[in-house]
């Protein structure tokens, strides 16, 4: 309990300097960081190391993809191809579907791509569908951010369900299908949640240039296929890779999975995604793709920071034995499907970390699987999904993905917190009410 108050206390204090004494959350979650830390009895020196090394980790992870999105994000909207990308996908759905547009496409995207690059890689159209609709960024984005969370945590190949999978022994081909099926609600409680509550958050898109004037300076937008290229071989790339690293191994084990496991990494990916944009540029503007890609470049910065911070704040509550308390707490408890959701809801509210939420969780479940009654092929999937409903519940302070989306959506902390977190809270509600009905229709 002792834990839990920190954090409480820890997030609450985190909250109230960036809002109330207007300071960075980069300073702010890094003295947090080391705050927590020293009261929670760790070394000063290893304090310091652990910081270190959750900010380098998370940078590590995607802090070259951040650097790349944003390049290809700056020469989108500079070139016009952003606004050739909202006007096609507004052409085919009209703009009173926008929203649940970004939102399935966020639900598609997120089945191989990380939430996190996912984001990076669609915020331009995000931005650029909120200004061609008239909708405040803060609709879109929470629309987007819902769509790619449901089928990161409920869908493999993502690594968290996919390491599941592998620690309950379940079926991979029966918790693909039943993720695909339950990211469906989860992703329609995201969607209405952005047009009811996060539309009261007005956040302007503030596009650079409009249609007019672009059309004015270059002659005429770039086209379709074209402007669509440095999101989407990206996202096929990576998509590609995972198939490959199926258990099943479709592409073999030998050159051409190492191959598509080369050009299938994001950082790979999202290089050739900037390159791609590259071909946008004009001729008449070529000497400024320095400049664009500097803007880039700098824009990333406060980003990168924030992220990096978030990560520090993650490893030190990763290294309290959070677990444990939890495990001793909760597991003499008779609730179904709801114990591994508990669980890995506390985990991940304490931690931040969905893939470790999900990891761990799986692990202190496993061998209760028996005395719950779930060992049946369809029960072993549904513990799987009550594990990712907890999962999402919630993204804050200390996940990097909180950071990713506020930061490339204009939020401040406090609107992050109404669009962001409430979203992820009722997504995952949605998700495990759905999976205790099919419990119960199903399995006992």
């Amino acid at each position: 309990m002792f834990y839990f108050l920190v954090i409480f206390v820890a997030v609450l204090l985190m909250i109230i300097a960036i809002q109330k004494f207007n300071m960075h959350p980069f300073l702010v979650m890094t003295v947090i960081s080391v705050l927590v830390g020293l009261v929670c009895g760790i070394p000063s020196e290893k304090v310091i190391v652990i910081i270190k090394n959750g900010f380098g980790s998370i940078m590590g992870n995607i802090g070259i993809v951040i650097l790349c999105g944003t390049i290809i994000g700056t020469i989108l909207e500079k070139t016009g191809a952003a606004l050739t990308m909202a006007n096609t996908i507004l052409g085919l759905v009209g703009k009173s579907r926008s929203v649940l547009t970004m939102a399935i496409t966020g639900y598609v995207t997120g089945i191989p791509v990380f939430c996190d690059s996912g984001f990076v890689i669609l915020s331009p159209i995000s931005r650029a569908l909120a200004a061609r609709s008239n909708i405040s960024l803060a609709v879109m984005a929470t629309a987007l951010s819902g769509g790619l969370y449901a089928t990161h945590c409920l869908v493999p190949p993502t690594p968290g369900p996919i390491a599941m999978a592998g620690t309950l022994d379940a079926d991979l081909g029966l918790t693909i299908l039943v993720g695909l099926v339950i990211s469906i609600p989860a992703t329609l409680a995201a969607y209405l949640y952005a047009k009811y509550i996060s539309s009261k958050i007005d956040i302007p898109a503030n596009p650079e240039f409009t249609v007019e004037e672009l059309v004015e300076k270059y002659g005429k937008l770039p086209g379709a296929l074209h402007s669509f290229s440095p999101i989407l071989v990206p996202i096929l790339l990576i998509a590609i890779k995972s198939i490959g690293d199926f258990p099943s191994a479709p592409f073999g084990n030998g050159a051409v999975k190492y191959f598509f496991s080369f050009i299938g990494n994001p950082v790979i990916a999202l290089i050739l995604g900037v390159f791609l944009a590259m071909t946008l540029i004009p001729g008449s503007e070529q000497k400024n793709v320095l400049d664009w890609v500097t803007e880039g470049v700098t824009s990333s910065a406060g980003i990168l920071a924030i992220t990096g911070a978030g990560g520090s704040f993650g490893a030190i509550i990763q290294k309290l034995p959070i677990a444990d308390v939890i495990s001793s707490s909760l597991m003499g408890m008779g609730v179904g499907v709801f114990l591994p959701f508990i669980i890995a809801a506390l985990l991940k509210c304490a931690m931040g970390a969905s893939t470790v939420a999900m990891i761990t969780t799986s692990a202190m479940v496993a061998p209760m699987l028996g005395a719950m009654g779930f060992t049946s092929s369809l029960g072993r999937v549904l513990i799987i999904m009550a594990i990712g409903a907890g999962s999402m519940t919630v993204s804050h302070a200390n996940d990097s993905y909180f950071w990713v989306v506020s930061q490339f959506s204009d939020m401040s902390t406090s609107q992050a917190y109404k669009c962001q977190t409430g979203m992820t809270g009722v997504m995952g509600i949605t998700t495990i009410i759905v999976v205790y009905i099919l419990s119960v229709l199903f399995v006992h």
